[in-house]
């Protein structure tokens, strides 16, 4: 066996690992947080709930039945390999809520059960999405409309489960239960985006200056961040420009600011937020 196969399959074995712990972590949060306190968890996973109750079925079937038409769209439009990712997934979530339904709940405190099943459950869910899989169909969508729209993950799941609170509370629950179950989803959600996205933010930096070289060389020893210079041209006077990019954490920016200002008051930073940045002196991160 080749050497760079053996490196697929390592990283191929870790991917599964991690989809495996992270549908365990889920599988806590909705089994001994969540479910026994009435508090919904959304998308296909909430419709599992609201279909057990209402059946007497256990909830760990309607994972995987309500599951197929969205692993089908999955193969269709992201390939075999995230198809093979999310019904891994979606298998070991189906078997730990199973195995975890017999457990005691740890709390049947609704405020408690509200945040720390939130907490994580959205853990669980962002470590699977980050690592190449799903746990859940609308999250397939979530991340095919997340690819070509402005909208994060956990903000269009938001969306969705919204609506299936609100059908919850119609069919099942009380309206009491949807409105914890979307205050859950509000917290579930900015951890779906901590974990994907990560946690400290990143910034890229425009820099126009009719002085480029020696704020790229200071910016360069202060930080010990790379850049690059981008060229154009003034629109107005036609002049050639060199424009610095770099990328640099929220703490840096402040230095950068100061930097660049006592080099040349006048210059234009332009400033914007970056969702994920790997290679260089970044770490890198697991992307689909």
């Amino acid at each position: 066996m080749g050497v760079a196969k053996k490196k697929r399959l390592l990283h191929e074995a870790q991917q599964l690992l991690m989809i495996a712990v992270g549908a365990v972590i889920a599988g806590i949060g909705l089994e001994l947080f969540l479910v026994p306190n009435d508090i919904l968890d959304g998308g296909v996973i909430g419709l599992s709930i609201i279909a057990a109750k209402m059946s007497g079925l256990p909830m760990s079937i309607f994972i995987v039945v309500l599951n197929l038409p969205f692993l089908y769209i999955g193969f269709r439009k992201m390939g075999l390999r995230f198809t093979f990712h999310t019904l891994f997934g979606v298998a070991i979530l189906s078997a730990t809520t199973a195995y975890l339904h017999h457990f005691e709940p740890i709390t049947h405190d609704m405020f408690l059960a509200t945040i720390v099943g939130a907490v994580i459950l959205g853990a669980g869910v962002g470590l699977v999405i980050r690592t190449g899989g799903a746990l859940d169909g609308t999250e397939i969508v979530a991340i095919l409309v997340s690819r070509k729209k402005p909208v994060s993950v956990g903000q269009f799941i938001m969306i969705i489960n919204v609506f299936i609170f609100l059908l919850a509370a119609l069919l099942v629950f009380s309206l009491e239960t949807a409105m914890y179950s979307i205050i859950t989803y509000f917290i579930a959600f900015k951890m779906i985006d901590i974990v994907v996205e990560g946690l400290e933010e990143l910034k890229s930096v425009n820099i126009i200056s009719d002085n480029p070289e020696p704020i790229a060389q200071a910016l360069t020893k202060k930080l010990g961040r790379g850049m690059t210079y981008i060229y154009g041209e003034g629109a107005f006077t036609g002049e050639p420009k060199k424009i610095i990019y770099i990328i640099v954490s929220r703490i840096e920016l402040s230095d950068l600011r100061e930097t660049v200002h006592e080099l040349d008051p006048k210059a234009v930073i332009a400033i914007e937020n970056v969702a994920d940045v790997s290679g260089s002196n970044f770490r890198k991160k697991a992307a689909h």
